[in-house]
């Protein structure tokens, strides 16, 4: 598939869960027994054939191939180049290759699965694969192969998608391997590298002519020695003896440095991200070597659902054709991060509807494009389409424009702990969840039958309240000393509040992956935004009335909500999050009057909206803590603000997370439990850590593994000395919707068994 006639079109990687969700329910079904090893990978099998054979069709000059992947594919790439982490070999001997994947990828009670970690700021989740100093690497590509065999007897060439040597190496962790010290993980480049070299040679002998290697690590800040590394890597890989054409992608931002050091490269191809970072063709022509390179112009965004306008965006693409005249129209990214087809859905007001590009549709502008491009614009591109504006909400705006300092200003800490201590009167290091419980079928039947209209609004009320009562009285038995409601009338956090907010469209079939079989419907913000009601009073009102001990209410904080949904972009992002964090207010603040005395506003999305490069990360995180201090400081001293987010080493992140100004925050572990608690001691001695309550998860939610007391008792003591006893909470990383009440029970019992072991060493200690 050479672009010999005209300018090409392609797009960087699609969608894999399948039109309808046909993998998350093989994956499920298979995990849980009732589906044959066989029909799963048939499933597989059919969603790959269908892609790349409907990717064809719609007329793109090139079409990506190995984007499957049956839970992730950096770990697929890991196991690609046979990087197994060591302490999972014991368990290859007693099960096949596809268990074998999946024990990595999801773990079992007795075998921590790899690390979840967000991939560049996008909603989606990598298992970070695990290097030691001894990892050797060894060449597995049957599946690779498979496909590109299929698609060829159908005379379709693919261009195979693999993560960049480099990206791989730097996605990693340092495996933890008894008795070894830390290494560098790119010190395994030089051998690394040769395997590479070795499937380029059997790529290019079955005739393929191209090769795509991501390295989205490179639109992130890297220093001197990354970028040689970079280098290195790409002067050996392209003067290897046999192989296909190379394209290097930088999706997700700036490619920087690393622009310049592949226009010195014999590298063939390039693509950019566009769509997060235009250049312009001026500067792009400043790049030594760029000309003689064919550019992989990636206008179209394949973060976000809008429409382009193909306008302006022609008149960019023919600039850039006169510095790069080998062009091939593209993606800014993979098109993973948006749902399939917006023909589906049937719901979405038409205004805002015929603004909107999913997957097909996107697909379909990357073509017409590069037609126009190459032909001119047709007749029916002449006529500019009349704008849309949305009908502004004149006193949302005002209310906005209205907010004073003052507004985000709460009494002093000191000043609320002593309030909040005689409010609550909470034991030492108490015990709590982040929010959610499991969802039961009875549950999501009910919501689905509500939404068929086949069951009244009183009759679902009465089995929510049910799941409620349960809910609080399980929690009760278990001895936590701060209850959750357990969120049951919510599909999925971020959803639930859109539907009940003016400003917001959801959709019905808009579904992305998040990781492995998890997906969500990220909704579409379009508009001014206001709350018209009381959203969650209600449900967390009926808890509270159920019990003595204190409820807390779960809210997602404003930055959150920007982060997890489709945002629009005629309106700068922190006059649209301060939009946002007045409608929490309003809720945070009717929740207090309802008699809740400690509120969660959830902001895991200040860390993970943080700019990749240095540039605009000040500005970002000033808004970011506004938006937030925005929506939590309505209330009196005595209620208690909660939190939940990402940290981070970067002191300028520790500072804002400090600046939030929440009475406590509960940390995920983005990395390790053990990095969490040794970061936050650093802090604490180096003067510039959180000084509230802190909660740092002492162990992983996501996990199917149940922790026992006498580990949870060394993460919790452990923490202590990080950030001082009296400051301690005890709470998983996260929520726990997707554990299973087998798992949940004993690691929720073992969890205050642990915090209650620490309670009485601290209280023994202050006697003494």
């Amino acid at each position: 598939m050479n672009v010999t006639d005209g300018y090409g079109s392609s797009v960087l990687g699609y969608p894999r869960i399948g039109p309808h969700r046909e993998l998350k329910r093989a994956l499920e079904a298979y995990w849980h027994g009732t589906l044959p090893k066989a029909e799963l990978l048939a499933v597989g099998r059919d969603i790959q054939d269908r892609q790349f054979s409907e990717l064809a069709a719609t007329g793109l000059t090139q079409v990506p191939g190995n984007t499957f992947s049956f839970y992730d594919h950096v770990l697929d790439n890991a196991l690609l180049f046979g990087a197994v982490p060591r302490r999972f070999e014991p368990y290859r001997a007693e099960l096949d290759e596809l268990d074998f994947y999946f024990l990595m990828a999801r773990g079992r009670p007795d075998v921590p699965p790899l690390e979840l970690v967000r991939f560049f700021g996008t909603n989606y989740h990598y298992r970070q694969p695990e290097l030691d100093a001894d990892t050797e690497f060894s060449l597995h590509p049957e599946a690779l192969l498979a496909e590109w065999d299929r698609a060829f007897e159908q005379n379709i060439e693919q261009r195979p998608v693999l993560l960049g040597p480099v990206s791989l190496l730097l996605l990693s962790k340092a495996g933890q391997v008894p008795g070894a010290t830390e290494f560098d993980t790119l010190s395994l480049l030089d051998k690394l590298l040769p395997v590479y070299e070795q499937l380029f040679e059997i790529l290019a002998k079955r005739g393929a002519t191209c090769v795509q290697l991501d390295e989205p690590a490179f639109t992130s800040e890297r220093t001197p020695a990354e970028l040689a590394a970079f280098e290195r890597a790409y002067q050996q890989l392209s003067t290897a003896p046999l192989r296909p054409r190379i394209l290097v992608t930088g999706q997700y931002g700036d490619f920087g440095p690393a622009l310049r050091i592949l226009a010195a490269s014999n590298v063939e191809a390039i693509g950019l991200d566009l769509a997060s970072h235009r250049i312009s063709p001026d500067d792009l022509a400043e790049v030594p070597g760029i000309r003689r390179k064919r550019l992989y112009a990636g206008v179209i965004n394949g973060r976000n659902v809008w429409r382009a306008d193909r306008h302006v965006t022609l008149e960019y693409l023919n600039g850039l054709a006169k510095v790069c005249p080998d062009l091939v129209v593209s993606t800014g990214t993979t098109l993973l991060h948006v749902p399939y087809d917006v023909l589906t859905e049937y719901d979405i007001e038409g205004n805002v509807a015929d603004r909107l590009a999913f997957a097909k549709q996107k697909v379909g502008e990357v073509v017409s494009l590069a037609k126009a491009l190459t032909e001119g614009p047709s007749d029916r591109w002449r006529k500019r389409p009349t704008e849309v504006h949305f009908k502004q909400k004149h006193a949302v705006r005002q209310r906005v424009y209205a907010v004073t300092p003052d507004m985000r200003t709460r009494e002093p800490y000191e000043v609320r702990r002593k309030a909040q201590q005689e409010a609550l009167n909470l034991p030492p290091v108490p015990a709590t969840t982040l929010g959610s419980f499991p969802q039961t079928d009875r549950i999501r039947q009910a919501r689905h039958e509500l939404g068929q209209g086949r069951l009244s609004y009183d009759e679902y009320r009465k089995r929510i309240e049910a799941e409620i009562e349960a809910t609080i009285r399980l929690q009760e038995d278990i001895g936590l000393d701060v209850l959750v409601h357990g969120e049951h009338e919510r599909n999925d956090m971020i959803q639930y509040f859109a539907e009940l907010l003016d400003g917001f469209a959801t959709t019905h079939f808009g579904w992305v992956q998040v990781y492995g079989s998890r997906a969500v419907r990220p909704p579409i913000l379009y508009g001014d935004v206001s709350r018209p009601a009381p959203m969650s009073v209600e449900w967390i009102g009926y808890a509270q009335s159920l019990t003595d001990k204190p409820v807390k209410a779960i809210v997602t904080g404003p930055v959150t909500m920007l982060a997890r949904s489709f945002v629009r972009q005629d309106l700068p992002l922190h006059e649209t999050a301060d939009q946002v964090a007045l409608a929490i207010r309003d809720e945070v603040v009717d929740l207090e009057r309802a008699g809740i005395s400690i509120i969660q506003v959830d902001e895991p999305a200040i860390r993970e909206m943080l700019p990749l490069r240095d540039v605009g990360r000040h500005e970002f995180l000033r808004w970011a803590v506004g938006a937030f201090r925005l929506a939590t400081s309505g209330v009196k001293p005595r209620t208690q603000i909660h939190t939940h987010i990402s940290y981070s080493g970067r002191s300028e992140v520790v500072d804002a997370l400090e600046e939030l100004d929440a009475d406590v925050t509960a940390i995920v572990a983005t990395r390790s439990i053990e990095w969490v608690l040794r970061a936050l001691k650093e802090d604490r001695e180096g003067g510039h850590g959180l000084s509230h309550g802190v909660g740092p998860g002492v162990y992983e939610s996501r996990s199917a593994r149940i922790p026992d007391i006498d580990e949870l008792d060394e993460s919790l003591t452990a923490a202590a000395e990080a950030v001082s006893p009296d400051r301690l909470w005890a709470n998983p990383d996260g929520g726990l919707k997707t554990r299973h009440y087998w798992q949940l029970e004993p690691s929720l019992r073992n969890l205050v068994a642990a915090a209650r072991r620490v309670r009485r060493r601290v209280l023994a200690e202050s006697e003494d």
